[in-house]
């Protein structure tokens, strides 16, 4: 059995290792779900974390082993390291996103230890076999969305922050989530965490912007064109994002039912003919996991930037949505339960540092994310991540 270690790089002035690690936990204590988050030795050696044929990192659940009551399910939960301050723009190129009934994925970052202390920002979050993703703001008191931009493409559902669902926002162009967003090659997200607000993108694989097609690890990231956001918190007025947002870790994470996807009324008009009992443990993660083939994450990379500043904030118009989703159908939208001065940049291109440093050949077929760092001009300092086999 080889080791396999995870993101090691070496940056500007010193040494530095693993930058992205896994988050074992003996139960999924924060949405209670029923799985097991494995560390990295097991998750590796369970084949539920990989890099696969084609270069792209893929983190999953379980599918073929038998799984006895009361017993629960292997899964994985990575997290960076690093936090990444306000100023920063997250993009996350993803090819599949796990799905099906019990499913419950997440792409998302936390301000802390102490939640909802510090905040937290749900970038890509479903359950089941909903047509759609959802975007949700989770803080304490005082932070609110109560006035929807004219150009955000999605539906606010809760405006509250400090509510349990969070100040949530349903994702209306079709193709975000499920079979739908893997028949299509997938999509990105990309997330800006500015002063002015948070804003998250979606676009399905045809869509994606060409500064983000034609871009790469050592290259700039112009925003200017990327339309209309799906969600677009605006803090004017609303919400101050340096109150109640601290510096932000990325979270990838699979859990199975549990307090959303597993709530009777969420999990039942979907998926209650998925077994004899119509209850979501005893009627999926028991058992052999065959019906878990879908519920991975295949990563081409995830890149992050920092603007040094205020960037702009979106103020591309609205356009008419194709074929929109009716997420007033399917239940579970805006309930999700959970346990307990400025420097103003001068144009729109998210500039990496020439400090960036390229893989350093190790042996082929080990798994590794790479890291390097850019900044905007010499003004901060953040980690662009992606993956690839070296």
């Amino acid at each position: 059995m080889k080791e396999v270690q995870l993101i090691r790089f070496s940056s500007f002035p010193e040494s530095r290792d693993i930058l992205w690690g896994f988050v074992p936990q003996p139960w999924d204590n924060l949405t209670l779900g029923d799985v097991y988050w494995l560390d990295e030795s097991d998750a590796f050696s369970q084949g539920l974390a990989y890099v696969n044929s084609v270069g792209n990192a893929v983190i999953k659940v379980d599918n073929i082993h038998s799984v006895q009551s009361p017993q629960k399910r292997n899964s994985v939960r990575i997290t960076t390291k690093d936090s990444y301050a306000v100023g920063s723009l997250w993009i996350f190129d993803l090819v599949h996103i796990p799905y099906g009934c019990s499913v419950w994925p997440a792409v998302w970052s936390l301000g802390g230890p102490t939640w909802p202390e510090g905040g937290e920002i749900d970038i890509m979050e479903a359950v089941n076999l909903m047509p759609s993703n959802q975007m949700a703001l989770h803080t304490t008191t005082g932070c609110f969305h109560n006035n929807t931009p004219p150009n955000q493409l999605g539906a606010t559902l809760v405006t509250d922050c400090s509510t349990a669902a969070g100040c949530t926002v349903g994702e209306l162009q079709p193709n975000s989530y499920g079979s739908g967003f893997a028949d299509m090659g997938g999509g990105v997200f990309a997330t800006q965490f500015d002063v002015a607000g948070i804003f998250i993108w979606f676009w399905s694989r045809p869509n994606v912007p060409s500064s983000i097609n034609q871009s790469n690890s050592t290259s700039g990231i112009d925003i200017s064109q990327w339309g209309p956001p799906s969600a677009s918190y605006l803090a004017a007025g609303q919400c101050n994002i340096t109150e109640f947002f601290t510096p932000q870790q990325l979270i990838l994470d699979i859990t199975l039912c549990g307090n959303w996807a597993g709530l009777p009324e969420v999990y039942f008009p979907s998926c209650g003919n998925q077994g004899s009992t119509g209850i979501c443990y005893n009627d999926n993660v028991v058992g052999d996991g065959s019906n878990y083939d879908d519920a991975y994450f295949e990563i081409p990379y995830i890149r992050a930037y920092t603007t040094g500043g205020v960037a702009p904030t979106p103020t591309a118009s609205p356009f008419e949505i194709v074929s929109k989703v009716d997420i007033s159908t399917y239940p579970g939208y805006g309930s999700v339960t959970i346990p307990m001065s400025a420097i103003t940049a001068t144009d729109t291109l998210l500039h990496p540092s020439p400090m960036f440093v390229p893989g350093n050949g190790a042996s082929a077929r080990v798994p590794r994310l790479e890291m390097g760092y850019a900044g905007w001009w010499l003004v901060s300092i953040v980690v662009i991540m992606f993956i690839r086999l070296l």
